[in-house]
């Protein structure tokens, strides 16, 4: 992958960038341009069979060997891998804004990452819905397969903002009423919310019927608690309380803590069969991006 590709896929640069449109494009170009170098090839529509050509076709499909064969026009019809009908879950939490080590807030990469897979699906030819959540279901946009689509998304997630707090399992069952088709469900999430209820919402749309990927999406900081000063935290769902301490006496336990939050994810996701990951802001898109193909290849 060239240094140049490479650079979209580094969230620091992705950061500066600032159109989601712009984002999603770059990111899902350079992950594609890498994909010759990965085991992750070949996930896009398939050939299908030839059909004549009629007035009023694309001529973006026109099959020209076939044409220097035969002296005869005709379309090259594909196939997609599944009728997919994909809802990205975006948590709009107020914990979601925070940012300490990285060059992104969690919201701004998981606001990055959800533009990149309704790009990349979109590509698949694959329908693309979005649901913004905080306590309960903000915004819902039914999914559609068109590319005009992307813009729907993309400026929905533009103009949202982390804020309130967070009760995930409410939202997820909202979603699965709604919701009478299956399909693949991606939640984008920080997941500090209470886990059993978050994995008994999460089970409920397995119940249903869905494919669910979670992309649990966590600050550097929140990982480590490395701080090497006096430092001030304050909620970012209930702003009005905060605790000033120095980070050094508390960070053992914490780190214990933290790795129990994740582990009790992981197990639980696996136990129902959902895919997780866990990724810090500064996980390269390619990466992310990655975790999501394998999961799509295995549904294949």
């Amino acid at each position: 992958m060239s240094t140049l590709v490479a650079r979209y896929l580094d969230p620091e640069v992705v950061s500066r960038l600032g159109r989601l449109d712009l984002v999603a494009r770059l990111v899902v170009e350079g992950f594609i341009t890498g994909m010759h170098r990965s085991p992750y090839h070949g996930f896009s529509v398939e050939f299908s069979a030839h059909r004549p050509y009629m007035p009023g076709d694309s001529l973006r499909n026109l099959d020209w060997k076939a044409y220097a064969k035969t002296s005869r026009l005709y379309i090259k019809q594909f196939e997609e891998e599944t009728n997919l009908r994909a809802y990205l879950l975006l948590d709009t939490s107020g914990s979601m804004a925070f940012r300490a080590a990285g060059a992104m807030s969690k919201f701004q990469y998981a606001s990055s990452l959800a533009a990149a897979l309704a790009h990349l699906l979109l590509r698949q030819r694959d329908a693309i819905g979005l649901t913004l959540f905080r306590d309960r279901l903000e915004t819902y946009i039914a999914p559609r397969s068109v590319h005009s689509h992307l813009g729907v998304i993309l400026r929905a997630i533009s103009q949202a903002a982390p804020a309130a707090d967070t009760r995930m399992a409410p939202a997820f069952r909202d979603l699965a009423e709604r919701v009478t088709r299956r399909g693949l469900v991606i939640l984008l999430s920080d997941l500090l919310d209470e886990p059993n209820e978050v994995l008994k919402g999460l089970k409920y749309l397995r119940h249903r019927g869905h494919e669910v990927i979670v992309f649990q999406i966590l600050d550097p900081r929140e990982r480590d608690l490395d701080f090497r000063q006096q430092v001030r935290f304050v909620d970012l769902e209930h702003p009005d309380q905060s605790l000033t301490t120095q980070p050094w006496h508390m960070r053992e336990e914490y780190g214990a803590l933290m790795e129990r939050l994740i582990r009790t994810y992981r197990d639980g996701c696996a136990d129902a069969r959902i895919d997780f990951a866990q990724l810090t802001t500064s996980t390269p898109f390619d990466v992310a991006l990655s975790r999501y193909l394998v999961r799509r290849r295995r549904m294949g």
